[in-house]
């Protein structure tokens, strides 16, 4: 089924960020039936043979076919089907390209989708993941040594000759972001790389966030609670930054869970049906995890993406009615 008119997420972040873990939590709470994910990192101008001859990156957006990708947004926004270029990561070079049709929602994760205002103009949220360095640097090698054939070394060695280009393309990109996801290690466990990881949410103001207040806990030093907000600045803004502890009881972020949702229904009573009992899952090589901070960012940003239907839904009726007063 297509749509007139679709809601489209913008996930980006550098190499090992945690995109696609948060994407597919995402897509579980909206219903995958309903959810359209592409990553636009498939738009590689050069395979990894031809990057390595001409010493450039993937990062580098002269590397990739940035007008197609902003054509293809364009062209999934608006309810129209695309070819899709597809990079095979495991063998460095091009598969097929490949037939995608959008539906309700999309979500468009990868590392350069906020590169430039022509792609920034298609999201209707944009987040950006921002991980402690040293922790998506285990995740990396992890994911690669695993998954993509490299070695150790191999890994690190990318990483360093990436660092400058991160620097320059990359994390630029988390000033336009809705939403800016840290997820970094509790002081005490500096081999967590998972389930207990604490996250800290950047709010900027382009977005109506629901007010948590009712649940906020703050302490001091580490009697904090598990979850906090305080309002800090950035430039002329005034911002929510939002905490939730790696530690937070189920039964906690279950009250947090129902808040965020009452917030929604209450634009919107239709809506109960998209509502999920599992989140925040993820595999850790073959083992299944449950993290509640990470479960409660996903729904938090599934929150905003079902407020811009909405929205959009209310102004599509407010079309309908003035064409039929006109008439």
């Amino acid at each position: 089924m297509s749509y007139q008119r679709t809601i489209l997420l913008g996930v980006v972040g550098d190499s090992a960020a945690g995109k696609t873990t948060i994407s597919e939590g995402i897509a579980k709470i909206l219903g995958v039936e309903r959810v359209t994910v592409i990553c636009t990192d498939d738009y590689h101008r050069y395979n990894r043979k031809q990057r390595k001859e001409l010493g450039i990156s993937a990062l580098d957006p002269s590397c990739n076919y940035m007008d197609i990708m902003e054509q293809h947004l364009d062209l999934l926004r608006r309810g129209h089907p695309i070819l899709k270029p597809v990079y095979n990561h495991e063998t460095g070079d091009f598969d097929p390209p490949e037939y995608i049709e959008p539906k309700e929602f999309i979500i468009a994760e990868g590392l350069l989708g906020f590169h430039n205002r022509a792609l920034r103009r298609h999201f209707d949220v944009k987040i950006y993941l921002s991980p402690e360095e040293e922790l998506r640097i285990r995740w990396k090698i992890k994911r690669d040594t695993a998954k993509r054939g490299y070695t150790t070394e191999q890994v690190k060695a990318s990483l360093e000759k990436r660092t400058e280009d991160s620097r320059e393309f990359i994390q630029p990109q988390q000033k336009h972001a809705d939403i800016i996801v840290n997820f970094y290690r509790p002081p005490d466990q500096t081999e967590e790389t998972g389930a207990h990881l604490n996250v800290r949410l950047l709010l900027r103001p382009t977005l109506p966030h629901p007010d948590l207040s009712e649940l906020i806990e703050c302490g001091e030093g580490d009697d904090k609670g598990t979850i906090c907000s305080m309002i800090t600045r950035e430039d002329d803004w005034l911002m929510e930054t939002l905490e939730i502890k790696g530690d937070i009881s189920g039964q906690k972020a279950s009250e947090v869970e129902e808040l965020i949702w009452k917030h929604l229904v209450a634009h919107s009573p239709n809506l109960e049906h998209f509502r999920l009992g599992q989140i925040g899952a993820f595999l850790d090589g073959t083992e299944s995890y449950k993290s509640h901070p990470l479960g409660l960012t996903q729904l938090l940003i599934a929150y905003h993406m079902l407020l811009a239907r909405e929205e959009l839904n209310e102004e599509l009726r407010e079309v309908v009615r003035r064409v039929r007063f006109s008439d």
